[in-house]
């Protein structure tokens, strides 16, 4: 076995990793990163990139399907499931390429190849092959999908985000478990294209929606896309025919398959954490600082989806720059910096659009509420998408802390705000901005009157 000596080690190559990992090289430090395989990012392999292709290949179907609204007459819509998941992995693959260009660039000699477990607090064994003796490490093992315990010996008739965009052709039926942002999302897509859905979850929430107005907004519009089960709870599965059975408190049905979009652990365990000194709780994630992203007590830092803090690529890719640079500041015998964070920005691709910016809903919070909504919004009665709202929470003295948003393209509106509440901006002065009209940001401006209409 050989031995290598590097001021830093990286381990995994996603998002959060490859940026760890530059930063690390551009401080001037002897970095290394491990990986694992297949690499490539969660996000282009199977995350955000090959979704927003099925999304956008369901938009596409909608659209024709929905013209005539418009008078315009499309005649004979079908839905080629193989060719719709062949250009899926067609341009994911694209996508997964141009990330193994940038990892071409980087000097070979930084790169190796295996599974990386941890030997104690300063060395890493990877495979058989290679023992690693570091100052600092970054954990960026990233996460993988979970299926629930009574769905586990289903086999490949239960799918994942990993395993959903190698089918050949589209399910004649689905039963998505999790109404999350990638249940919803996908759910969605599928039932535009054809099949019929199903969703299941225990909870009462879609799409990560908490105010109470945007919430009965969204179970109103999902319900009438598919067959919507909330406060449901899959108890068993079992084998039938070509496709499975499930059953639930007060029911049963049969489906084509199955996917399981009940979240994605980290990769934490079965990778040595215990031997580096890590506080770890019980589910084997150590304990950290999410502004240095430093384990605490320990030269270890952690990013991206192996902290299961916020689970989004550019929240990943700024871990990754900020673990990267105080891991090598820590071992050349600096200090680690603690850069504030970025307000929370989330998202839901469905459509209508989810969005959530900072801290959100909080019904004790005594926030002031901005409200707007989209139904009688002339763009959108134009566009013929006039569903959903707006929410905006400020504090007593008008400063903006957040929002919540169910509507046609609130991607954008959500940016503005998510800008706002960084900047510290407050009601009064957010509204002192041009809101050109007939546009969607209009909503917007009649939430901040909302607002500041009792301060003159």
């Amino acid at each position: 076995m050989r031995e290598i000596v590097c001021d830093v080690a990286v381990i995994g190559a996603g998002t959060a990793g490859i940026g760890a990992h530059r930063a690390a090289l551009k401080e001037g430090a002897r970095s290394v990163l491990i990986e694992q395989g297949p690499g490539g990012t969660t996000c282009a392999r199977v995350g955000c990139m090959p979704s927003k292709l099925l999304i956008s290949a369901a938009e596409a179907a909608h659209g024709a399907q929905s013209a005539d609204v418009f008078g315009v007459r499309v005649a004979d819509v079908r839905v080629d499931g193989p060719a719709v998941l062949r250009r899926v992995r067609r341009l994911r693959d694209d996508f997964v390429g141009s990330v193994f260009e940038g990892l071409e660039n980087l000097p070979p000699e930084s790169r190796l190849t295996g599974r990386a477990v941890f030997e104690g607090p300063d060395t890493l064994r990877v495979d058989d092959h290679t023992r690693l003796r570091f100052k600092a490490a970054v954990l960026a093992t990233g996460s993988s999908p979970s299926v629930p315990e009574p769905l586990r010996s289903l086999s490949d008739r239960v799918l994942t985000t990993d395993t959903l965009f190698e089918i050949d052709d589209l399910p004649d039926s689905l039963a998505v478990l999790g109404a999350g942002p990638v249940g919803l999302e996908l759910a969605q897509a599928m039932a535009r294209l054809g099949v019929r859905v199903s969703v299941f979850d225990p909870g009462n929430s879609l799409g990560g929606l908490r105010d109470p107005d945007l919430s009965r907004a969204a179970r109103e519009i999902f319900s009438a896309a598919f067959d919507l089960r909330l406060g449901t709870e899959v108890e068993a599965g079992e084998v039938e025919g070509e496709g499975v059975r499930l059953s639930w408190k007060g029911g049963s049905g049969r489906f084509t398959r199955v996917l399981s979009a009940a979240g994605r652990p980290p990769n934490v365990r079965g990778i040595g954490l215990e031997e580096t000194g890590a506080k770890l709780d019980e589910r084997g994630s150590p304990a950290f600082d999410p502004r240095s992203q430093r384990c605490e007590g320990t030269s270890l830092f952690i990013a991206g989806d192996a902290n299961a803090d916020r689970p989004i690529l550019h929240e990943a890719s700024r871990q990754g720059r900020i673990a990267g640079r105080n891991a090598a500041r820590l071992a050349s015998g600096g200090s680690v910096e603690r850069p504030e964070r970025w307000t929370m920005l989330a998202m839901v691709f469905s459509q209508p659009q989810i969005a959530a910016v900072g801290g959100g809903f909080d019904g004790e919070a005594g926030h002031r509420v901005g409200r707007a909504d989209f139904c009688d919004q002339g763009r959108a009665r134009a566009m013929d998408r006039a569903q959903g709202g707006l929410r905006l929470y400020a504090e007593p003295d008008g400063r903006l802390v957040g929002a919540e948003m169910i509507g046609p393209e609130v991607e954008h509106l959500a940016h503005l705000v998510a800008h706002a509440v960084q900047d510290g901006l407050d009601a009064k002065t957010f509204r002192d901005r041009p809101f050109y009209h007939p546009t969607l940001e209009e909503a917007l401006d009649t939430a901040l009157a909302g607002l500041t209409e009792r301060d003159g």
